[in-house]
């Protein structure tokens, strides 16, 4: 069993050296930087993914809203999906297509920055709020895997997490997450 342990770490690792080239940084830092603008503008940042990127988004939001490791003000954001009325009534009468964009239509405003997280970037449901959030005026960034699918293209900022793997991906996706939101904290509250 140890070597199944030895080659599930080294695509770990694999995985975290394609996937955080300074080209890579660089988008991450483009990312942080959107956000932190949108806050400190009033505005808001609206997650949303699917299976284990829906738990991303959570898990995300929560870090802005709860806090990460400073304890500060909180900072206003929403994952889409958390609200199981709202995505099992519009998937009921509108299509599951539409579970994100119709939300985003209802909450989102010009100024606030959508996270889409998509392991394939192919999710129609996750395209259908890309078109929707910049429709409104919404800064729209990507975290996907892969080739990167339709989202790398979509979207003004994509992380591409460098493997074909989907659990490597996802693991890609929190750390990527996770340094965005201790940059975002770091630069907003010192």
């Amino acid at each position: 069993m140890k070597n199944h342990f030895e080659a599930i770490f080294q695509g770990h690792q694999d995985a975290f050296q394609k996937s955080f080239t300074p080209a890579q940084i660089e988008v991450l830092n483009s990312i942080a930087h959107a956000i932190i603008l949108a806050l400190k503008a009033g505005n808001k940042v609206l997650l949303c993914g699917n299976g284990g990127s829906a738990s991303d988004a959570l898990h995300i939001a929560a870090e802005f809203v709860g806090r990460f490791e400073k304890d500060r003000v909180s900072l206003p954001a929403i994952a889409l999906n958390a609200d199981m009325a709202a995505v099992t009534a519009i998937g009921n009468d509108f299509g599951y297509d539409k579970v994100f964009s119709r939300q985003i239509e209802g909450l989102g405003k010009k100024g606030d920055v959508l996270i889409v997280i998509s392991t394939s970037g192919r999710s129609p449901n996750i395209l259908e709020a890309i078109g929707q959030a910049k429709q409104q005026g919404i800064l729209t960034v990507g975290f996907t895997g892969k080739d990167g699918g339709t989202m790398k293209d979509a979207v003004s900022h994509c992380f591409i997490a460098k493997t074909n793997k989907t659990t490597h991906v996802q693991e890609m996706h929190i750390t990527a997450l996770h340094a965005v939101c201790e940059v975002v904290e770091k630069i907003l509250f010192g």
